[in-house]
């Protein structure tokens, strides 16, 4: 009997174009709200749009995908062959996404296996493919939770945002931090921890900010084969600049340059960067 396993994530993994087709990876879309107007992630253009509501002081807000939406793709990796499936979410503590798809694995067609990975963005992402990659190895559904799990576990996301303010109005840092922060006029730099959003370091400019990503992705980095990501919001400049200094200093890494979508930048914000470093598990 076959056991192919199908690796499905959400919309907030943030896959460049084409890698969820390329290693078979089916994609359940978190939504963004815009003034009353919901939003797959996987629109074309909803970063874009996210961006200028946020510029113009309009309602922004986000929405977990239905457990329905989840049972449709476990649905489609059944009909596509599969026979096992396994989900790797974001943190549980920063969305009721992985809640969802607890919820549809018990009415789904096939056996569902649903990790929480702890992370976000290309952490996420690069935790999706690592399973992928194992899933095409032929690996069993408990192999592939493993991997996603390792992968996710050994990344770091490191994040620059110009202001606090809308991590405030999201609930991920409390109005007090974010009053010190804006008062001081200090430029935050911020990392996932276990799940959750939380201060790492406060420096006075963007630029100090951006130089300060860098030598975290480099100590991050250490002698370690690696995956390295750098994502932004409405910041394709500095993320830009950013991956061409750690292409010079990391020539033995793996970076790609990808932006973030709605439902990251509903909550940081335009001009955020990011850098995600993941340990690189295929042989």
């Amino acid at each position: 009997m076959n056991e192919r396993v199908c690796v499905v994530t959400d919309s907030t993994s943030y896959l460049p174009r084409g890698y969820a087709h390329e290693f078979g990876i089916g994609l359940v879309p978190v939504q963004v709200v815009v003034a009353g107007h919901p939003y797959d992630e996987t629109d074309d253009d909803q970063a874009d749009t996210v961006s200028r509501a946020l510029q113009d002081w309009q309602p922004v807000s986000t929405s977990r995908p239905s457990p329905e939406r989840f049972l449709q793709a476990f649905r489609e990796a059944e009909a596509s062959g599969a026979r096992q499936v396994v989900v790797a979410t974001l943190s549980a503590d920063m969305s009721a996404t992985h809640e969802s798809a607890v919820i549809a694995a018990r009415e789904s067609p096939i056996p569902v296996s649903v990790v929480d990975s702890r992370t976000i963005a290309m952490g996420l992402g690069f935790a999706a493919v690592a399973g992928a990659r194992a899933a095409l190895a032929g690996g069993s559904a408990a192999e592939v939770s493993a991997v996603i799990a390792e992968s996710a576990l050994g990344s770091q996301v490191f994040f620059y945002v110009d202001t606090m303010e809308y991590l405030r109005r999201g609930g991920r840092v409390s109005a007090a931090k974010a009053a010190v922060g804006q008062a001081l006029q200090v430029k935050p730099l911020l990392h996932i921890d276990d799940g959750r959003v939380e201060m790492l370091e406060r420096v006075r400019t963007a630029g100090r900010a951006l130089s300060r990503l860098e030598e975290l992705a480099v100590a991050a980095a250490a002698e370690c084969p690696v995956h390295i990501a750098v994502q932004h919001l409405s910041a394709h400049g500095r993320a830009e600049e950013l991956a061409i200094r750690l292409r010079q200093r990391l020539p033995l890494a793996a970076i790609i340059e990808c932006p973030v979508g709605g439902v990251v930048g509903a909550h940081v914000g335009p001009g955020m960067v990011a850098v995600v470093v993941a340990p690189r598990l295929e042989p």
